[in-house]
């Protein structure tokens, strides 16, 4: 009681505000949509994307036919990308495209939900489920909105994806080369000659088709694969590597014999694709 009457009251509501007590914001459902919008940009300029996401989700929630909303749908689908939340940016992008499938920021949109796959790829040797998923969502961006300032990242990023997934396919041959498998070797080998032939793992894909080859005695198909090398890769080491292994045993690059590779060889150097 002494207490309380030395420090009046003025003192006590001091002191529980300086606790916090008294300065606690209003309900979100009492606040305007503009309200939550700018509350939500403060807390990303702040360094809060997670939480920046999820009130701009409450304008939509709250809102959810306002311009505000609108506008919301897309910056959450921003800030959860940027806070690493792929999946919650993946359903507010979809979320947009859903409502807004013609809007002037649809390709933005569309670009976000490839980057929650893209920017979730992850090294060779484990599984490539989000590459694969990558690889459509930018091609989706350059076969819809070829004119779009996303356009060209997409295709850089489709390219890198591709060549990552070849790359798995070689690791993979690799292992079974070495160990001495080389029949799964070469179905390897041959996915990235046919599917992802415009990947940098190409000339080595080649170079070690000439190799399972060699070491199976199926010697024509490996000149074969070594044709088609020279032809496109000439100035490689791989190329160099190929031609000393074919002279070593007495025979050159050349397209010979009747297999997949001549085929390729076909279409590739002569052009023929029939």
């Amino acid at each position: 009681m002494l207490v309380l009457s030395a420090c009046g009251n003025g003192s006590l509501g001091s002191g529980l505000g300086s606790l916090g007590f008294g300065t606690r914001e209003p309900p979100i459902e009492t606040r305007t949509a503009q309200e939550i919008y700018l509350g939500a940009e403060k807390l990303y300029d702040e360094g809060d994307p997670q939480k920046a996401g999820q009130q701009f989700s409450e304008v939509e929630r709250l809102y959810p036919y306002s311009e505000w909303s609108k506008r919301a749908m897309l910056m959450s689908a921003f800030a959860y990308h940027e806070a690493s939340k792929y999946a919650d940016s993946r359903a507010a992008a979809e979320r947009y495209l859903e409502f807004y499938p013609a809007d002037v920021d649809a390709p933005y949109a569309q670009f976000l939900i490839a980057l929650s796959y893209y920017d979730q790829i992850v090294d060779i040797g484990r599984d490539q489920s989000n590459a694969f998923d990558a690889l459509q969502e930018m091609r989706d961006i350059i076969e819809r909105y070829p004119d779009s300032e996303y356009a060209k990242s997409a295709q850089m990023k489709f390219e890198l994806a591709l060549d990552h997934l070849a790359g798995k396919e070689m690791e993979i041959g690799r292992y079974y080369l070495s160990r001495g498998f080389y029949t799964a070797a070469i179905n390897r080998f041959r996915v990235v000659v046919e599917d992802y032939q415009t990947t940098t793992q190409t000339p080595e894909a080649l170079y070690r088709l000439v190799e399972a080859y060699l070491s199976l005695g199926l010697v024509h198909e490996a000149q074969t694969a070594a044709a088609i090398l020279g032809y496109n890769f000439q100035g490689t080491d791989w190329y160099q590597s190929a031609y000393r292994l074919l002279t070593g045993r007495g025979v050159e690059p050349g397209n010979v014999g009747d297999s997949w590779l001549n085929q390729t060889y076909r279409q590739v150097v002569q052009g023929k694709w029939r």
